[in-house]
């Protein structure tokens, strides 16, 4: 120890020993207390903030807004307990734990929630409301997990929240949302006895929901019927809820019989309303009641929305109805609103089906000029059905200018592979491919199958077995069909060794070769002795495996 260090216990001991002997005298006793003060060494730690800079001035407020700047939920966490542990005059609040809640139950991190939830219950300062409730269960109930918001409905009252009917309308929705109908229906008939908390229309609208995916349209009409009963009367959404259970099992009386009882009631239906109807007499095939339903509605100054056009288009589509289908799409485009990439692809399938290529192409041109870019879905099945039609030079053009504004998918560049290769321009084929690769879109098996089929059908096995190779190199497994179709190959151009060099290659791999494979190979190798015992041990490998 160095000498300045054992001066200072020495000294220390000394004072200590003074003060003890004279503590029956009160000044001694004063004396003590003061030598004490002056030798008691206080150590200090300090505790470096998960970030920096740190504010010198911390309000929840601008805790909330750190957190919400971090992407990482473990920083996140750790910016979290910093303040509320290190923080000088910091407290957390209500809204804090809120905040923090909210987003590790929005990304599934319940174990990190569930310990947020007992700091917060052993938190004095703290008022808990049900509104961080409502959050967690209806993350359980989007996660599946039914039984922990059935739970955290039961541990309310730790919190010293009361329940409510938002809180019951909430965990009955998740029970909905995991299909676990009976457990709706139990606790909505005994939420009262058992929990305190008295069914709201609410209430009974989600229970309707429940019933009407369940298809149990008896019970449905039971719950409306009680309603009344319960000192609760049918809305809208009530009866929207029914003629949507109808339409679902094919009943478009019962769902007229809903919209007859809301116009009844004297209310005027909404635009969903209306279109639960139409797609309930589309999907019976009665278009000409779905058009009249729609003219109603827009005499009734009632605007079809998105969801209205696409029911219409879809059943149109489906009944191959092309020139209705563009009709409505046409109508939608002009409305300004704008179609989803899977009732497009919809258009375009059934107007390619009937030979209305140009027409496709035609609609993909319209959607440019009003500003709704195609995507690489709707641009990927127009350039399929323009290489099925033999139309490949406008599938490359139509290509180049989506490439332009777009970043084309693997699903963009594998069509448009697949449409060279079957009309034999490989060094286009493989044009696109160095493009592919250069923008960092990586090949799939899909690709490379397709440039191996390419090449067997220009005669060319041997740049096939290339392209195998570079497969395997790049880690991307080969199939069955990839050497069922080099085996194909090879048997229409190549020579035996090459075939037996693809097989053992093959069965290396651990590929199970086909039968139809070994048909071609076998007829290949007839009157070889020395190949055809090789082929025997193969044959019967393969039979073992």
């Amino acid at each position: 120890m160095p000498n300045s260090k054992l001066q200072h216990v020495i000294l220390t001991m000394h004072h200590l020993r003074c003060a003890v002997a004279g503590a029956t005298h009160q000044g001694h006793r004063l004396t003590l207390s003061a030598n004490l003060r002056t030798t008691t060494t206080t150590t200090k730690f300090t505790v470096s903030p998960p970030i920096k800079p740190w504010p010198k001035t911390l309000t929840p407020t601008r805790l909330i807004s750190l957190i919400n700047r971090t992407q990482n939920l473990d920083l996140a966490l750790q910016i979290f307990h910093h303040a509320g542990h290190f923080h000088t005059n910091f407290f957390h609040t209500f809204p804090t734990y809120l905040y923090l809640v909210s987003r590790l139950a929005r990304a599934r991190l319940f174990s990190q929630v569930e310990t947020l939830m007992t700091q917060l219950k052993n938190d004095p300062r703290v008022q808990c409301s049900e509104i961080i409730f409502v959050v967690m269960i209806r993350n359980y109930g989007l996660a599946g997990r039914y039984g922990d918001a059935l739970r955290w409905f039961g541990k309310t009252g730790e919190f010293g929240v009361k329940r409510t009917g938002r809180l019951l309308n909430c965990v009955l929705n998740a029970l909905v949302q995991c299909r676990r109908y009976d457990l709706t229906g139990e606790l909505f008939r005994v939420c009262g006895e058992r929990f305190g908390v008295e069914s709201n229309l609410g209430s009974c609208n989600v229970v309707l929901k429940g019933l009407c995916r369940k298809g149990d349209m008896k019970g449905a009409r039971k719950v409306i019927d009680e309603m009344p009963r319960m000192g609760l009367v049918p809305n809208g959404v009530s009866y929207t809820t029914v003629m949507g259970g109808y339409v679902g099992v094919g009943d478009v009386e019962g769902a007229r019989w809903a919209f007859g009882e809301i116009l009844d009631r004297g209310w005027k239906p909404d635009v969903m309303t209306y279109t639960v109807l139409m797609d309930g007499y589309c999907r019976s095939g009665r278009f000409v009641d779905a058009v009249r339903v729609m003219d109603e509605m827009e005499e009734n100054r009632v605007r079809p929305n998105e969801v209205t056009y696409g029911v219409m288009i879809e059943a149109y589509c489906k009944e191959k109805r092309h020139g209705e289908a563009m009709s409505l799409l046409g109508d939608m485009i002009e409305r300004r609103y704008v179609p989803s990439s899977v009732l497009c692809c919809k258009v375009i399938d059934v107007l390619c089906e009937v030979g209305k290529v140009e027409g496709a192409y035609a609609l993909w041109r319209r959607l440019l000029r009003k500003n709704v870019t195609p995507d690489n879905a709707i641009s990927s099945t127009l350039i399929h059905w323009l290489c099925k039609a033999g139309k490949v030079s406008e599938a490359k053009k139509l290509f180049d200018e989506f490439d332009r504004s777009w970043i084309p998918s693997v699903l963009t560049y594998n069509t448009l592979i697949a449409g060279l290769c079957d009309h034999g321009q490989l060094c286009e084929a493989g044009r696109l491919w160095d493009d592919m690769v250069e923008k960092r879109c990586f090949p799939n098996a899909f690709t490379y199958n397709m440039l191996i089929k390419g090449f067997c059908k220009a005669g060319k096995p041997e740049e096939g077995v290339r392209v195998l190779k570079e497969m395997i190199q790049k880690r991307c497994p080969p199939n069955e069909s990839t050497y069922s179709k080099l085996f194909e190959g090879f048997c229409d151009s190549g020579s035996l060794e090459q075939i037996m060099e693809l097989l053992i290659l093959a069965t290396s791999n651990g590929i199970r070769v086909d039968a139809n494979s070994w048909r071609l190979i076998l007829s290949k190798a007839i009157g070889n002795v020395e190949t055809g015992a090789i082929l025997d041990n193969r044959t019967l490998e393969d039979s073992v495996t």
